[in-house]
């Protein structure tokens, strides 16, 4: 007897749509994460790429639970001295409500090449429009609340 291990070509791949509108951030990131990894499948093996595409719409409309508009900080670092920039999620929401969810889905996926081929399956768009129609995905109703 020996574990069953797929192919790469053995795996199919679909597209999901989820709408993030009233959605806690951390909640749906981790919902994204395990779909992105596909540990919503039988085949699920930790050391490849076996997940599906994820559209995620309406980002501007995420909700953030307790102070965390005004108390949760993002900082970046641009590379020159003294170049450390921070910046709340509050600000975030405002100019760049994407990367809200991209953050948080990033920091749930593995760290390493796998983890960078997971993460480019992830498409976010603050509004709800988006170009991937002819993929044709599949409506996904993620009510984690």
């Amino acid at each position: 007897m020996s574990t069953y291990m797929p192919k790469a070509n053995e795996v199919e791949r679909k597209w999901y749509l989820i709408d993030a509108e009233g959605q806690t951030v951390g909640r749906l990131a981790s919902e994204i994460a395990k779909i992105l990894s596909g540990k919503n499948k039988p085949i699920y093996t930790p050391h490849m790429d076996a997940g599906d595409y994820v559209i995620v719409i309406n980002a501007e409309k995420v909700s953030l639970t307790g102070k965390k508009l005004r108390n949760k900080i993002y900082f970046h670092h641009t590379g020159y001295p003294g170049g450390g920039k921070y910046a709340t999620a509050g600000e975030w929401l405002k100019k760049f409500p994407e990367r809200i969810i991209e953050h948080a889905v990033k920091g749930m996926l593995p760290k390493n090449k796998l983890g960078a081929d997971l993460f480019r399956k992830l498409h976010v768009f603050a509004g709800d429009k988006h170009p991937y129609e002819a993929q044709k995905p599949e409506e996904l109703k993620i009510d984690i609340r």
